[in-house]
């Protein structure tokens, strides 16, 4: 969801809770959370850079031990700074920041709560966004469905922000790594930043990949099976450098 609360100073959880804009952070970030944070920032403006959001919307998270550090509501990316750290704890409650959270925070947590991720990726890129809108499940037409799990699932529209959509997402994400979400986006998770950006990038590439092939008049693209998307699945077990 595009965030639209223009970078408000008040913070407040999932839950309601509120906090003035002139109390003081409930705690500094540590070492590896500041790190942790520049990470998740220049992910953040990758989305911007790479077409996959516009302005404000999608949002980022990256989990560090029970704290989960968050892109917060309605700031630009390109704004935000090392002092911007805001995080939440996995019941959603704000123990880092002033900043309030993204809209998508319930979206976030029921990742982390029942995946060993460490990374969430959430955009409106338009070609998946596009996809989510025809079809319930992307057309197996490239074997890089092999990297998120198998094929590509749309979860029912709900509300952006809501228990909802995050438990729709769930469903969707079963066995998987990513889904789309109708008439919304896509959300990719990983053990690592990079990894759930790939998966996004890679995710946006094929919805357009079957959105320009299903274009061409008179003609039908041909899809994998699902026997052939599993001989792939086993030989990405052993790709890259060992070591």
């Amino acid at each position: 969801m595009a965030e639209r609360r223009g970078g408000e100073r008040g913070t407040k959880d999932v839950h309601g809770g509120a906090r003035g804009a002139g109390e003081p952070r409930l705690r500094s970030a540590r070492p590896e959370e500041a790190h942790a944070w520049e990470d998740l920032v220049a992910t953040a403006r990758r989305t911007v850079s790479d077409g996959l959001v516009v302005g404000t919307s999608g949002n980022v998270s990256v989990r560090v031990a029970d704290t989960v550090l968050v892109t917060p509501s309605g700031v630009p990316y390109d704004r935000l700074a090392p002092d911007d750290v805001t995080g939440v704890d996995l019941d959603g409650r704000q123990v880092i920041g002033t900043l309030v959270p993204t809209s998508e925070l319930p979206m976030h947590l029921a990742v982390y709560r029942t995946t060993g991720a460490l990374a969430v990726v959430h955009t409106h890129a338009v070609h998946a966004t596009a996809v989510s809108t025809l079809v319930s499940e992307l057309p197996l037409v490239h074997y890089m469905a092999a990297a998120l799990g198998g094929p590509v699932r749309v979860a029912p529209y709900a509300t952006y922000g809501t228990d909802e959509l995050a438990e729709n997402m769930l469903r969707a994400l079963a066995g998987r790594s990513g889904c789309l979400l109708r008439n919304h986006g896509t959300v990719t998770h990983g053990a690592t930043l990079a990894q759930a950006y790939d998966r996004t990038a890679q995710l946006e590439w094929m919805c357009r990949l079957w959105l320009t092939a299903s274009s061409v008049p008179g003609l039908a693209p041909s899809l994998l099976s699902r026997e052939q998307l599993a001989e792939v699945e086993e030989r990405l077990r052993g790709y890259g450098q060992r070591g």
